[in-house]
């Protein structure tokens, strides 16, 4: 288990932008997008303020959001990368396992990482995962690398939209037919 003070709350600045880009999207009626909360288990809470000072995460949470987009199911995970190297272990098998069953429920599943270093955000589609995932267990790369990446699905600069995936899911979309 992850303590609560650890690693857990990495990507928590692309979070509050994906939130906020959210916030705008139901503003304007184009989608409703909800943050899953983080399970954790409550170790020691403050008696005066009742605020948890020591908790722990639960093992096995699902995405980081997921709602509907003009009527289409959808969800996602955040991730960071300060690196031009993603390793797959950063994606747990049972968020993959997640993805696979909402996409079989005719939702869709994507990761939204960003290169912190190179400001960029990318739109990584499931079936495009799963490849690298499959490289992986037949004995290559356990990560793949910036250059790999398919080029259309970097999401466009934005004036008014921090984190404007829409555009790129409407590209998933057509590319699926």
């Amino acid at each position: 288990m992850a303590t609560w003070n650890s690693r857990g709350l990495r990507g928590s600045t692309l979070e509050e932008f994906i939130n906020r880009t959210n916030e705008r999207y139901l503003a304007g009626n184009l989608a409703l997008i909800q943050k899953v909360p983080t399970p954790i288990t409550p170790i020691t809470i403050d008696k005066e303020t009742r605020h948890i000072t020591l908790a722990y995460f639960d093992q096995k949470s699902t995405v980081d959001y997921i709602g509907a987009v003009q009527g289409i199911p959808v969800c996602f995970d955040a991730k960071e990368c300060h690196t031009d190297t993603f390793p797959l272990q950063n994606v747990h098998e049972h968020q993959v396992v997640f993805m696979q069953n909402f996409e079989r429920q005719g939702g869709i599943s994507f990761l939204l990482i960003s290169f912190t270093h190179r400001d960029e955000i990318y739109y990584l589609r499931l079936k495009r995962l799963e490849e690298f995932i499959k490289r992986a267990k037949d004995g290559g790369r356990k990560s793949f690398r910036y250059e790999e990446l398919e080029a259309g699905y970097f999401l466009p600069k934005s004036g008014g939209v921090l984190v404007p995936y829409l555009d790129i899911l409407k590209k998933d979309i057509l590319d699926r037919d």
